[in-house]
Formats: C-alpha cells, structure tokens, sequence
C-alpha cells in the first residue's frame, strides 16, 4: 500500500534522529506540514509527516470505513522501517492512540503524545460530544461516519480550534478535513485498548487548556499510566499543531527532546 509521507530536512547540521509525526483523525500528513515540520526541520531535525491509509495522499480511500486501528499501526511501523534509524514518534489525538499502540512492540528513543485519546479509550470523549451534539451524533452512527462531527466550519472550530483562530484560518483547515474511519473509533472506544505496561519508551504528555475535548484528569491519567511528564499548555484548543500558540507547543517538545539528549 502506497503510503504519503511529507518530509522536511534541515539546512545545516543535524540530529541523526529522526522525527515521525502521526496525524488525528479527518485529518492527513498537511496538518503537519503547515508549522511543525519547517520548525522541527530549522531546529535540526528531519521531520516527516505520515498520511495514515485513507487519509490525504495515501492509498485506501475505498476502504476507510472498514481500516481498523491496528491497520494504522501497521502503516506507522512501514513509515519508521523507511527511516534512517528509529524515529521519535510524535502523534496527535487518534494518532496519539496509535502510536501508543505501536510502542507495545516496537522500540523508539522517545514519543510525544499531543491531546491524545486516553488509554482507557475515548467513552467519555464520546458521550460527551453526544451530549452536546444529538442530532449530529445520531447521523454519524447512523450513516457509519464520523464525517457529520465536522459537517460545518463552526463544528470544527468547537470541537479542534479556539475560538480566536481567525475564521478564514478555521475554513482553510476545515476544507481539508476528511471522513474516518467508523471501526477504528470503535476500537478506540472499547475493542483494542493500549496497555502500558507493555511500553518501555520515555514519553511526553501534552494537552492544551482549551480543549473541549480532554479533560484535564484525562490528560493526567495519560501521563500516569506512562509514568511520563505531563504538561497543560495554556491558551491551546485540540489541535495543538496548527493553533494560534502551536509554537509554544513545539517549543515544549524541542526542550524535552533536549533534555533527552537525542543525536
């Protein structure tokens, strides 16, 4: 399977480690590639970015509905075998979640977890957007689709973006955004459940403070069943990297990375 991959190197000297970012779901690769990869890239790192399949450029539209989260698993690990050596994984939301499953049984120096979805699952992020959305929630298991979640630009901007993202800006991403796949939120929400006690990999835990759709204590919990740190970044919504403070998310991976001492 034919897999995109948007990579971003830097000009001068650089670490032998490179960096995989794992996008969320309706998103692909492009979410990356807006601010993080040209920033990782200036500060030393080859940074790419992976469509999971039936996602942006990557092969299996026709069967998305269907792909299950260990397939994307799977696509990760076909993604890190192109690499150099072993990248530091850095993966958002569902990505998160994915790559909390890839680490079970495959080796990185180190991974980022962006507002991810908790390895208890994503039950309480479930019910509450049903909550507040009915008629939308209703539609989405009815039509074996998460696409209605983000029908309309203002769905998005509650439930990704905050709210002083300039409209034009929340359009731009919204239009880009795609279906995903119905079994793989079902294993999120119960059927295949990451177990940390399997990962052995140092990890970060990122959330931002204005996420409508992680709790703290879920971010927390995160961080716990890790034994990682953890911290809440003020004034960030859901979609961390493409925010109007997505720096100050970056920045806060690029000091731990140093602090890792990576190569």
């Amino acid at each position: 399977m034919k897999l995109e991959i948007i990579s971003r190197y830097p000009a001068g000297s650089t670490h032998s480690t490179p960096i995989l970012f794992v996008h969320g779901a309706w998103h692909a690769a492009w979410c990356w590639d807006v601010n993080f990869l040209d920033y990782f890239a200036q500060h030393g790192f080859a940074a790419h970015a992976l469509s999971l399949r039936g996602h942006g450029g990557s092969e299996g539209h026709h069967n998305l509905r269907w792909t299950r989260i260990a397939d994307y698993v799977e696509d990760v690990a076909r993604a890190a075998l192109q690499l150099p050596a072993p990248p530091v994984l850095i993966g958002h939301s569902m990505g998160g979640f994915v790559v909390q499953k890839y680490l079970q049984d495959h080796a990185s120096p180190a991974a980022v977890l962006l507002a991810s979805v908790p390895p208890a699952g994503d039950l309480a992020i479930t019910l509450r957007a049903a909550r507040q959305h009915p008629m939308v929630f209703a539609k989405a298991n009815l039509t074996l689709s998460l696409l209605p979640l983000m029908s309309t630009p203002r769905l998005a901007r509650e439930f990704l973006f905050s709210k002083d993202l300039a409209y034009e800006q929340v359009l731009a991403y919204w239009e880009q955004l795609q279906d995903e796949s119905y079994l793989a939120w079902l294993d999120m929400l119960l059927f295949n459940l990451p177990r940390p006690e399997k990962v052995k990999t140092p990890l970060l835990v990122l959330g931002g403070a204005r996420d409508i759709n992680l709790k703290p204590g879920e971010i927390e919990a995160t961080a716990r069943a890790y034994n990682a740190q953890i911290e809440i970044i003020a004034d960030v919504a859901h979609d961390m990297m493409l925010d109007t403070r997505w720096q100050a998310v970056a920045d806060r991976i690029l000091v731990w990375l140093k602090e890792r001492d990576l190569r």
